[in-house]
Parts: C-alpha cells; sequence; structure tokens
C-alpha cells in the first residue's frame, strides 16, 4: 500500500509539473498571482494543498476505488477555477473594503469617527466665529463640522495636490487657518499644549477667543496633559478641554487602563471645573458645550468636558477590534447611535418629514461623491514639493 501511494504521488507530481500540458501550471500561476499581493504563506499553502489535492485523487483513482465518467471530472475541473476565484474576489473585497489605505487610496493610518458624531457636532453648535479647535489623528469628523470643504478633505485624505495640505499631510495631518483648525496631529496627546499655545494667544490678544483641544481616553493619561492643565490654571486660558471618551484606548477599554473611572475630574487638583457629557446625544452635548464656553469667555480659565460616546470600527482601518464583541457593536448602534437618535427627534416632534430627511441624505450623498471625483481629478503632489512647507518663512 506504501509503495502504491508513492507511485502515485510521484506520478502526480509529474504530472503537474509536465510542461507538454501547462494547463496546471498556468492554473497554480493564476492563483498565486492573486495570492503574492497578500502573504507569501498563502501561496505556499495554496500549492501545497493543490499539489496534495491532485496525487491523491491519482491515487484513489488508480486503486480503482471510486469511478467517475470523464466528463463529469472535467467538467469540476473548470467549476473549481470559477469557485476559487470568486472565493478569492469576496474574500479580498471584505478584508480590503474597510481599509482604503491598503487599497492604494490613502496612504498611512486612517481613523474614523463613525460613531462619535454628536461631539463634535454639538461642541461646533457652542463656537463662533474665530474660536479655534485642534485634536488628534481621528479628525475627518472635526474638519467637515467647522465647514472645511469636503473636496480639499477627501483629496487630503488620498494625497492629492488639491488637499488642504497639497497632499502631503494625510488623514492626520490636516490644516485649514482660514477655518481656525489647527490639526490633526498623529502623536498621542501632542496637541493638547498646542491647544493651551492657542489659547494663550487669544488671551493675550483679549479677543474673546475660545480653543476646544480634543483628546481621547487614552491621551488623558499621558504626562503632557498634566503640565498644560497645570499651565492653563495658572494663566486662566480660555481652553475647553474634551475628552472624548469612546471607551478604547487603541484597543484597551477604560477600566484595564486607567485607574479611576472618570476623567472629568483630572482637573481639581489643579481647580479646573469639569463635567460628564453623554456623548451620543448631540443636544446634550451642546447644552455642556455652551456652559463650558461661557465659563471660558468669562474669563474664568479652563473646563473639561468628558464626552462619552462610542467608536463602531477599531481603532485604524487595520484594527480587526477583537478585543470587544460584535454583540456589544451591534448593542450600541441599535440603542445609542446617535444620528438615528436625532432622526427619530426631528420624525416624532414634527420637525421634519421622511421625506425632508431623504432630501438631506440625497444631499450629503451628492457632496461625498462629488468629493470623492474632486480628489480623483486632482493630480498628485510635485516632486518639488518634497523640500517646500518645511520651514516658516521669516517676515
Amino acid at each position: 500500500m506504501e509503495n502504491t501511494f508513492l507511485f502515485y504521488f510521484q506520478f502526480g507530481l509529474d504530472h503537474i509539473l509536465d510542461w507538454a500540458a501547462l494547463d496546471h501550471i498556468l492554473f497554480l500561476l493564476a492563483l498565486c498571482a492573486v495570492y503574492t499581493i497578500l502573504d507569501w504563506r498563502k501561496v505556499l499553502l495554496l500549492v501545497t494543498a493543490f499539489t496534495i489535492g491532485h496525487c491523491a485523487s491519482l491515487f484513489v483513482a488508480g486503486m480503482d476505488w471510486i469511478r467517475l465518467p470523464a466528463l463529469l471530472i472535467e467538467s469540476l475541473i473548470p467549476a473549481t477555477i470559477v469557485l476559487t476565484a470568486i472565493y478569492n474576489l469576496v474574500w479580498r473585497r471584505e478584508e480590503k473594503a474597510g481599509q482604503l489605505y491598503g487599497m492604494g487610496l490613502i496612504g498611512g493610518f486612517c481613523h474614523l469617527y463613525i460613531g462619535q458624531e454628536a461631539v463634535v457636532v454639538g461642541l461646533e453648535a457652542a463656537a463662533e466665529e474665530g474660536d479655534k479647535r485642534v485634536t488628534s489623528y481621528r479628525d475627518h469628523g472635526h474638519m467637515l463640522a467647522c465647514g472645511m470643504d469636503p473636496g480639499g478633505v477627501m483629496a487630503e485624505l488620498t494625497g492629492r495636490e488639491g488637499g488642504y495640505s497639497k497632499g502631503k499631510g494625510g488623514s492626520m495631518h490636516m490644516f485649514s487657518k482660514e477655518k481656525h483648525f489647527y490639526g490633526g496631529h498623529g502623536i498621542v496627546g501632542a496637541q493638547v499644549p498646542i491647544g493651551a499655545g492657542l489659547a494663550f494667544a487669544d488671551r493675550y490678544k483679549e479677543n474673546g477667543r475660545v480653543t476646544f483641544t480634543y483628546f481621547g481616553d487614552g491621551a488623558a493619561n499621558q504626562g503632557q496633559v498634566y503640565e498644560t492643565f497645570n499651565m492653563a490654571a495658572l494663566w486662566a486660558l480660555p481652553v475647553v478641554f474634551v475628552i472624548e471618551n469612546n471607551q478604547y484606548a487603541m484597543g484597551t477599554a477604560q477600566q484595564r487602563s486607567t485607574s479611576t473611572p472618570d476623567l472629568h475630574t483630572r482637573g481639581e487638583a489643579f481647580g479646573i471645573p469639569g463635567e460628564v457629557v453623554d456623548g451620543m446625544d448631540v443636544l446634550a452635548v451642546k447644552t455642556a458645550g455652551e456652559k463650558a464656553v461661557g465659563h471660558c469667555r468669562a474669563g474664568k480659565g479652563p473646563y473639561i468636558l468628558e464626552v462619552k460616546t462610542y467608536r463602531y470600527r477599531g481603532h485604524s482601518m487595520s484594527d480587526p477590534a477583537k478585543y470587544r464583541t460584535r454583540e456589544e457593536v451591534q448593542k450600541m448602534r441599535e440603542e445609542r447611535d446617535p444620528i438615528e437618535h436625532v432622526r427619530a427627534m426631528l420624525l416624532e416632534g414634527k420637525h421634519a418629514s421622511e421625506e425632508d430627511l431623504k432630501a438631506i441624505d440625497k444631499e450629503i450623498k451628492k457632496v461625498v461623491n462629488d468629493s470623492a471625483e474632486f480628489a480623483r481629478e486632482s493630480p498628485e503632489p510635485a516632486l518639488d514639493e518634497l523640500w517646500t512647507d518645511i520651514y516658516a518663512e521669516a517676515r
């Protein structure tokens, strides 16, 4: 039996590698071309599985254990190829659909804001012209909410010349002096002292402006945050520190990374008042924002808002978020979604009809499609741009 198996195994291997019949070789090369993009280990697994399977089938046929019509075998071969191709197409689409940067459309990392929309929308409703904002790498929602052009944002995401940073900043580093948006910063917590610096400038000018400084529950454990708290309190800076507590610092739940459940009390040692806010309720955020802004404009110094929210997607597009269950995410979507909450409020209060909301949705889709088209048509930055915007020009 062993000798028979080895004979047919060798026969099958020789059959696959028979250069007179290239169908097997071409089939393997075609599949390898697909898999090579993904992982060399998958290529090795594919070739090994194909070889063993082919040899085993010849062994079974040679031992006369199974007899199948030749027509059936010839039909199964192309059917198997087609099914394999469909499987790879669907699998790759599912794997890469949520990872735009992996498809080459967006370079670097990409952190989505889905689920946290009520935070920035509510606080922007409490802001006035001239107020400033600075945030972390999860910044797309902040840009749109403060009035930055969606086309410029999309172009920057895709690294195009028409982007806000001329295609050189990408997802995490966009700026707009016109809209008083100062980033987008990739280093955790680095934007907090920058926000205090912006507020210091306004305090010096006595112009009544306020700076919204956003950071997450993970950044709330950074040392530079508390150095900033101290200076902001000492100089009575008009800055609202917004802790966007989405429950997970990258992939670590708050209860595993933070010794105290309340983050809004972190300023008490410096005499900074704070409060916790339901970040899934846009009106609650707006009300709390108005209170915090009023405190700052009155010259009473900084204020802390811990806005409890939730992100539906992973930390970044490359994060499968296996540290939480699908049931947890689905429960939040069904029971606490901020957009559905507003939708229900508008309909139940008869502030808008279904047709009104559909018209808004249609308009938004057009804006998104137009911004994508603008980004597609915008050229990539010229090579000369490598040497620009490195140092500020002396005046």
